[in-house]
């Protein structure tokens, strides 16, 4: 399995903890005769931290603090890997067209959002060069994590402008360039070699190919210190990352975490890591209306 393929699928992981926590809920109140004891599962902060960070807010449909999914959005994800950021916007009941290039991904997550609450679902295998949509196809528009990996940024992001209705909301986000120098020291040197990061933004050049390409920035966002560290300890365990159990170091890692964000302080401590140490960073643009 790549290491871009691995990355994506801890993402999936992360958004379908929700579902999972739902399920297991639902259960609690059924009767079960001589149910054997529950096992608790490894601690896992990823659901809380990213609850923290603003992202898979059920109670307001946003796929991300700012970005609301509606019923009568046509939402399209460019990269979408696995499936957890264009999940929840079919689980909102919107339309959804969703691109990669990974034909099975395709394949698996289209299987996954026939049966969810999507008006309509759509998928493409396309390396997005360019798009094989219309002009103004899209009221919503994600790219996550997909900019460090496209040999001419510009030209990407005038494909993904291109496709956008005018007035229509993107979510785009990137490294962020202290996490990754992070991952310079650390990382094997295939983690930036094609396919791989090929790119790195300082949050300046990020927003400026963001203004460049003709949207209109509305927020910032940068996150993800929690992940920043994972990955600084990942590398010497030499344990395949979805492995169970987890190295010893990685759950101890995740532990620590979960308990600091249950501590008086521990929102307000997670948003100063976030900000000193980001894993990753994000941009909400609109396109202006014509």
């Amino acid at each position: 399995m790549s290491l871009i393929n691995r990355i994506k699928r801890r993402l999936s992981r992360t958004a379908n903890l929700a579902s999972a926590i739902d399920v297991a809920n639902s259960r609690e109140s059924q009767p079960v005769a001589e149910a054997p004891p529950p096992v608790a599962p490894p601690a896992d902060p990823s659901l809380a931290d990213a609850s923290l960070s603003g992202w898979f807010k059920q109670e307001t449909g946003e796929l991300f603090e700012g970005f609301p999914i509606l019923e009568t959005d046509h939402v399209l994800d460019v990269g979408c890997g696995d499936g957890a950021f264009i999940s929840f916007c079919a689980n909102q009941g919107a339309e959804v067209t969703f691109a990669d290039i990974d034909a099975e991904k395709i394949a698996t997550v289209k299987s996954r959002l026939d049966t969810s609450k999507a008006r309509g679902v759509h998928g493409l295998v396309t390396d997005a060069n360019p798009l094989p949509l219309p002009d103004a196809y899209a009221d919503k528009v994600v790219a996550m994590e997909v900019l460090e990996h496209v040999d001419h940024p510009p030209e990407f992001l005038q494909e993904l402008v291109r496709v956008g209705k005018p007035g229509a909301l993107y979510l785009i986000s990137v490294p962020d360039p202290v996490g990754e120098q992070v991952q310079k020291h650390l990382a094997p040197p295939g983690y930036f070699e094609k396919p791989n990061h090929i790119n790195i933004f300082d949050r300046e050049t990020f927003e400026r190919l963001i203004v460049e390409a003709g949207l209109v920035v509305e927020k910032r966002s940068s996150y993800g210190f929690y992940w920043t560290v994972f990955w600084a300890f990942f590398w010497t365990c030499d344990q395949d990352l979805l492995a169970s159990p987890r190295h010893p170091l990685l759950q101890s890692w995740a532990n620590t975490w979960e308990m600091m964000l249950t501590m008086r302080d521990g929102p307000r401590i997670k948003k100063a890591l976030d900000e000193a140490m980001p894993k990753s960073q994000a941009i909400i643009a609109r396109k202006p209306q014509l």
